[in-house]
């Protein structure tokens, strides 16, 4: 089954922070995580919660090891456990409602 997370991080202090969220990119693709860059955060998708979990506390120590003083890491979690689905299925039964 698939755990979908939704996360951001907000360096405090910065005006753009696009330089610190490019280097948690990276890192998700170091790590091979299937994941979606929106406007206001980022999608992961991951085998479980522990695994998510991990890996966003690693992007939000990661901000620390770029000199950011203070973060606040916002994190969603979906962890659905009747039936397999992934990222784009969520978003393809609402684009088919709306057709409708």
């Amino acid at each position: 089954m698939a755990v979908i997370i939704e996360f951001s991080l907000i360096p405090l202090g910065e005006v753009s922070v696009s330089k610190y969220i490019a280097e948690a990119i990276k890192l998700l693709e170091e790590k091979g995580v299937k994941y979606q860059l929106t406007p206001m955060g980022t999608i992961i998708e991951v085998g479980s919660v522990e695994e998510g979990l991990k890996i966003v506390g690693e992007a939000h120590e990661l901000m620390f090891k770029l000199g950011v003083k203070r973060v606040v890491t916002h994190i969603k979690i979906d962890d659905r456990r009747d039936k397999e689905r992934k990222m784009e299925d969520k978003v393809k039964s609402v684009i088919e409602k709306v057709k409708k």
